[in-house]
């Protein structure tokens, strides 16, 4: 049981302006780790003595001294626990040490409060990043205090009582989708060494981290086996893992796309005229043949090869700038199989999307078909049409 007593040596301890304090242990019975905390009244220093037995009896005692851990430390241990790809800890670690540590970091995770929350989450939408965005860091934080709730340190999350951000429809824009005519310019000039990753990203919807990680062993009899994308940071020397696991997947995991006979001799004619390169491993298609240029392209350093082909191609807004980005051949990709009655849930699974919601909230809109059908199920079902009667001859 709890004890409630003064630690000093006046004579009239009742009377006295000496701190009460309350010893008690924390679950284990005698094994239990023993504690101690002070109160200016008796009657603070009984409730919480009670408080303390009552938790540790229906077991869901919180064990304050954990939850003065600071939330810079905090935010590296679970960071420290969570097995990631290389893609997800640089975009975990550059939240930690960009938005939360310079905001909240110097705060205990005990102390760290709704209203601390919410600024931190004002603060980065004001900072410019997309409502997306900012819901995306913020669940990284919710997770971290997630796990300070489950381990005991702190009784609740304080992200418990912020929502998020509204962000806008994730439909894509039917206008951000190229058409046959401007696919086939945009290959046409790109530079000869790049020109597959058009074809890969337009005629198998791959990514183009996935494109510029592509490897001979990829290609199957009719198929591609996507394993590996490029990380982004395979061009510099000191990149340990040029190849990582694909988004959303680990390691072990793989995505197969099925691969019209055009793609798998484009596939066969760079290799006839460019071959491979072998990086950490694994035969390459497109590891720079040139010294300087580094090791692996990246997303960044690809931008340069396809702005270079979209203002070449014409294929540019009225401002001169190029009109679409390397995802927009993703878009065109599964607008041309949705539009041509392909399966939406076979669509996202070639994607690569994490889940078919997020298939159907960008592209459900492109099915033409559906609009079809709904008409005739709604007009067959409030204006069925007259029944015809056969007459004697």
């Amino acid at each position: 049981m709890a004890k409630v007593l003064k630690k000093c040596d006046c004579r009239n301890q009742t009377r006295c302006e000496h701190p009460w304090t309350v010893r008690y242990r924390e679950p284990g019975g005698r094994s239990g780790r023993q504690r101690e905390r002070s109160f200016p009244t008796k009657r603070e220093a009984e409730s919480f003595g009670i408080k303390a037995e009552n938790d540790k009896r229906e077991g869901v005692y919180i064990d304050h001294q954990l939850g003065r851990v600071s939330l810079r430390k905090w935010a590296q241990e679970w960071l420290g626990q969570h097995p990631v790809n290389q893609s997800t800890r640089r975009n975990y670690q550059g939240f930690i040490t960009n938005h939360l540590v310079p905001a909240l970091g110097s705060k205990t995770i005990a102390g760290v409060t709704v209203a601390d929350v919410k600024k931190l989450q004002t603060s980065m939408s004001a900072g410019g990043l997309a409502a997306s965005t900012v819901n995306d860091r913020m669940n990284i934080l919710r997770a971290m205090m997630a796990a300070a709730v489950k381990e005991r340190r702190i009784p609740e999350s304080p992200c418990d009582g912020v929502a998020p951000l509204k962000t806008a429809g994730a439909a894509v824009d039917p206008d951000e989708i190229p058409t046959l005519a401007e696919v086939n310019a945009i290959a046409a000039a790109m530079s000869d060494q790049y020109r597959l990753t058009v074809w890969l990203q337009a005629g198998a919807g791959l990514r183009i981290s996935e494109v510029l990680g592509f490897s001979a062993d990829c290609q199957r009899n009719g198929f591609l086996r996507l394993r590996r994308q490029v990380s982004a940071k395979a061009n510099q020397q000191d990149c340990k893992t040029r190849l990582v696991p694909l988004k959303h997947r680990t390691a072990d995991e793989y995505r197969d796309v099925p691969t019209p006979p055009f793609l798998d001799q484009e596939i066969g004619s760079h290799l006839k005229r460019w071959g491979t390169v072998t990086v950490d491993g694994l035969e390459v298609l497109f590891s720079p043949r040139e010294r300087g240029k580094g090791q692996m392209p990246t997303a960044s350093t690809y931008g340069y090869h396809w702005r270079k082909a979209l203002i070449a191609a014409g294929v540019v807004s009225p401002d001169g700038k190029p009109k679409y980005t390397p995802h927009s051949l993703r878009h065109f990709f599964a607008s041309m199989a949705l539009a041509n009655g392909v399966p939406i849930h076979e669509v996202s699974r070639w994607l690569g999307h994490r889940n078919i919601k997020t298939t159907v909230d960008t592209y459900g809109h492109l099915v033409p078909e559906a609009w079809d059908r709904c008409r005739d199920v709604i007009q067959n079902a409030l204006r069925p049409a007259p029944r015809l009667v056969a007459t004697a001859a």
